[in-house]
């Protein structure tokens, strides 16, 4: 364990003498191209974060908390901007929405809703394995995909483990497709959410864009999984041919039994509310006369206020231990670096080429644009890091073009090019560490891009020309 550790150090103390020179090198490259020395501390500070996410990823939050602080000694930015761009009604949202999740995982209700996907499909390979990518799909459209991703590959480690099918690459392609299915609504990603609250999309708008063009990259994408699985499905069929029905009937008890009917009962009465108002909050703040979003955001609190009340001995543990406070907290530093970018003018120089690269705004041009930059910058690093990135340069260019447009190429992009690489989207590396430790197998991008890039390339080119089509 003492050579592990003194290995660790001395990998860090390696990683930091290679990014340190390549920091300061981007900061006098950049100091020479801006010509401003605010720009350019906002600038090599946020450069330097997303560097240090993709080689520091254990350390990122300890990063975010020094280049927040080096921001503010150096009056890059102020204390009431810093906390202002930090945007805590994403993170009240995704609080009370993982609160709300929390317990209804604890009720079962994730391993139930999938047995009876399974018991439709009467075990039958396509289909079966259609109706698994299926859920995993919805799951992530409905809870958010880190939430989904958790259950849908703990399940998939059980059906891998019943049938002795080889996880790995079912394990990919339940990936590639809760990155498809986290486009569907604003619960999926929270770059959904944030784009929502940032852009005035409503949860309804989501229904009528993003869903169809999703399920359209959705079908696509299992035609090409369908093909790349060919070997799991034959595996499949001689696994299922080989199991007795009353072996079949064994495993599909085994996931569908509740152990707390009334938290079972309870905790999805809860969910279904929340989402009933998330889904009508637009028409409800007209009808109350409310600022935009705040029922959007209060659904989330209101749900998790009524869970903790419920299970008052539950509270403090679905709070505490539920919420993932180490994501919710790097998420608010790297929205407040972004925000800097803003504050600093930077993205309004970006979006001021943007618009002289298209023509002064030819939306032909700035879609693809728009929607192929997040895309593969997502592939790079966290789709979350870059669409922070590109909000504000997206306010900019809506309102300068007057057209919600430029958001779904946004939405599509970060959700999409996240198939391309490991790194990609959160729900990625959750689940390829969950791979590592159930099955001692270590993904090489080599394996992964293979079927990866065609996984995002394709829905990407779905999106592209339908959102073309929709300007002309």
């Amino acid at each position: 364990m003492e050579e592990f550790c003194l290995q660790e150090e001395d990998n860090f103390k390696r990683k930091c003498a290679i990014h340190l020179p390549i920091v300061i090198l981007i900061g006098v490259v950049l100091y020479y191209l801006l010509g401003d020395l605010r720009q350019t501390m906002a600038a090599t500070v946020f450069i330097a974060l997303i560097m240090a996410t993709l080689v520091f990823w254990r350390y990122r939050v300890a990063i975010a908390f020094i280049g927040i602080v080096v921001l503010m000694m150096t009056k890059t930015i102020d204390l009431k901007s810093t906390i202002e761009f930090m945007n805590l009604d994403v993170i009240l949202f995704l609080m009370g929405m993982m609160t709300i999740i929390a317990l209804l995982r604890r009720s079962g209700f994730f391993r139930w809703f999938l047995a009876k996907g399974l018991e439709f499909s009467k075990f039958r390979p396509h289909r079966l394995l259609f109706i698994i990518h299926v859920v995993s799909a919805f799951m992530a459209a409905m809870v958010d995909e880190v939430t989904s991703i958790l259950f849908a590959i703990a399940l998939v480690f059980d059906f891998c483990d019943y049938f002795k099918i080889n996880p790995v690459k079912l394990t990919i392609s339940i990936i590639l497709v809760t990155n498809i299915g986290s486009s569907w609504t604003v619960l999926g990603n929270p770059i959904g959410i944030l784009i929502a609250l940032r852009s005035g999309l409503t949860f309804e708008d989501f229904l009528r864009t993003a869903f169809p063009v999703g399920a359209v990259a959705f079908l696509v994408l299992m035609g090409l999984l369908f093909f790349w699985l060919k070997d799991i499905i034959k595996n499949l069929q001689t696994s299922i041919d080989a199991a007795s029905i009353a072996d079949r009937r064994a495993f599909l008890k085994e996931l569908t039994t509740i152990e707390d009917r009334p938290l079972f009962l309870g905790s999805a009465s809860i969910f279904g509310g929340v989402i009933l108002l998330l889904a009508l909050h637009h028409r409800f703040e007209i009808f109350l006369g409310l600022e935009h979003n705040t029922v959007l955001v209060a659904a989330a609190i209101l749900g998790s206020g009524i869970c903790m009340l419920w299970k008052r001995e539950l509270a403090r543990e679905l709070l505490m231990n539920d919420v993932d406070w180490w994501t919710l907290v790097f998420f608010m530093f790297l929205f407040a670096k972004a925000g800097t970018l803003q504050y600093v003018g930077l993205t309004t120089i970006i979006s001021e080429q943007m618009l002289n690269l298209a023509g002064d705004g030819n939306l032909l041009v700035l879609i693809p644009l728009v929607l192929w930059v997040t895309g593969i910058t997502s592939a790079a690093a966290d789709n979350v890091v870059i669409v922070a990135t590109f909000i504000p340069v997206m306010k900019y260019l809506s309102q300068y073009l007057n057209t919600d447009i430029l958001w779904w190429a946004l939405l599509f992009g970060g959700c999409y090019g996240g198939n391309m690489t490991m790194v990609g989207s959160t729900a990625n590396i959750v689940a390829l560490g969950l791979l590592e430790e159930h099955a001692g197998y270590h993904m090489r991008l080599r394996y992964w891009i293979k079927i990866g890039f065609w996984a995002a390339v394709l829905p990407m080119i779905i999106a592209t020309v339908v959102l073309m089509v929709m300007v002309l």
